[in-house]
């Protein structure tokens, strides 16, 4: 099995990846047919845990192997980090100006981006579809980064950031499908909207390894945007939502584990 997926080209990898966090959407969103609520304290731990996550892979398989990278061209190490960063955060800020959605446990009336008459369960899954965005992008261009040779760019950190992000996604499938069933959809929809929300992961992530490969200069610029992007989901978006409820010492450690989780994965592994 090892084998066969080491033999692959990046991008299948980063298909292949990206198929598999996706997965992991669709088993969190699988709990929907065992359980109609879970409690709030769960579900701000389970934020807190994604936001964790994110931050870790943000750095030790995004930003600082940009650095790395950027070491070996012109201009100083940390242009192409700060350059593709603050573009990446800029990315999602415009999305999120347009795109319509809503954060958990927010009411209707407060729903984000473009002004829409959609049903609020569209919303919901809108709003985890548009951070799933550049998780996928960064399992992608991590992917994508292999075609390069670089020393800093290796399978074993690609796959550590694909076990993170995967990880994360389980409980991020869980916090869309169960406030679904709640609102009164069957299990089966509430299922399907909670897998539908990471089916973006694979698009995105076959999108960002043909990109770097096609363009190795942008390699550098294109693993800190996927961090500045990350980061911008976890500020205005996991943070709020998991602090919403005042469960502020639950969703704190639910960080603190997912960072030592994801910094666990990335050292052991990459």
């Amino acid at each position: 099995m090892v084998a066969w997926f080491t033999g692959l080209h990046p991008v299948a990898q980063a298909l292949t990846a990206t198929l598999f966090t996706w997965f992991l959407t669709a088993l969190g969103a699988a709990l929907v047919f065992f359980f109609k609520e879970i409690k709030r304290k769960i579900l701000d731990g389970m934020l807190g845990f994604a936001a964790g996550v994110m931050i870790a892979a943000s750095y030790w398989s995004l930003l600082a192997p940009a650095i790395e990278m950027a070491e070996e061209g012109n201009l100083p190490a940390w242009v192409p980090a700060t350059v593709g960063f603050l573009l990446g955060g800029a990315f999602l800020w415009i999305i999120d100006k347009i795109l319509p959605h809503l954060h958990l446990g927010f009411p209707r009336e407060e729903a984000e981006g473009i002004k829409t008459s959609w049903h609020r369960s569209v919303l919901l899954v809108l709003a985890i579809t548009l951070h799933n965005i550049p998780e996928g992008l960064a399992v992608g261009v991590a992917f994508g980064a292999l075609a390069s040779d670089l020393p800093s760019a290796s399978l074993a950190g690609a796959v550590a950031l694909a076990l993170g992000i995967g990880i994360q996604n389980f409980p991020e499938g869980t916090a869309v499908s169960v406030p679904l069933r709640r609102e009164g959809f069957s299990r089966l929809k509430s299922f399907w909207y909670g897998q539908l929300s990471g089916v973006v992961e694979p698009v995105a992530g076959v999108l960002g390894a043909v990109a770097v490969i096609l363009i190795k200069p942008l390699l550098p610029y294109a693993l800190a945007f996927a961090a500045g992007a990350m980061i911008y989901v976890v500020v205005e978006e996991l943070i709020p939502e998991s602090q919403l409820e005042k469960n502020t010492d639950i969703a704190t450690m639910g960080a603190m584990v997912g960072f030592a989780v994801m910094m666990t994965l990335d050292v052991a592994l990459g």
